[in-house]
């Protein structure tokens, strides 16, 4: 599981993880198919722990809650790739420039994923979580390169990327709660 691998490796030592990412020519369907889906399900399915703790919490309030937060990383990855490629054209003239943006906005958010499921399954709300959200920071600046972007281009890069990523789920979930409960 190269895809697993690659994960992991972002997490502990971005840099490192990037270059495994480059040499390793994983296509984004099978990104998709192997991890993101599958950690979108497991998302959606731990949005239903917290009635183990919190008993106020009804199962339609819960399928309410996975079915939105499913749904907002789905439709992120989707919207932050078309701002980006719209931002940056030169990401997008070559398939595999165009790969390479898909992989990195995928990676990304299958670190916020994790860090969802975590939230879900812990008992309590853990404050400390939306700080290890900023560490996303850290990965994209070390993903910058691997992107192929002339230096002067890098940084407004790195600042929309990070701002499309940490927003996007999050103006989402709080335009389907705003939608959806009532």
């Amino acid at each position: 599981m190269d895809i697993f691998k690659n994960i992991m490796l972002l997490i502990v030592s971005p840099r490192v993880g990037w270059e495994d990412i480059n040499a390793g020519g994983i296509a984004t369907s099978r990104i998709m198919r192997v991890a993101f889906f599958p950690l979108l399900a497991l998302l959606a399915i731990s949005a239903f722990m917290p009635m183990l703790h919190d008993h106020t919490l009804t199962l339609s309030k819960s399928l309410m809650t996975a079915i939105i937060q499913f749904s907002s990383f789905f439709f992120s990855y989707y919207i932050v790739c078309y701002l980006l490629a719209g931002f940056y054209p030169e990401l997008v003239k070559t398939n595999g420039s165009t790969a390479r943006l898909h992989e990195l906005v995928l990676y990304s958010l299958i670190y916020l994923v994790l860090l969802a499921i975590i939230t879900n399954v812990l008992p309590i709300d853990f404050t400390p979580i939306f700080f290890i959200m900023t560490y996303l920071v850290w990965i994209i600046y070390r993903g910058v390169r691997y992107m192929g972007l002339e230096k002067p281009r890098q940084t407004g890069f790195l600042i929309a990327t990070s701002a499309l990523l940490l927003l996007t789920p999050f103006v989402i979930q709080q335009l389907l709660s705003m939608l959806i409960v009532k």
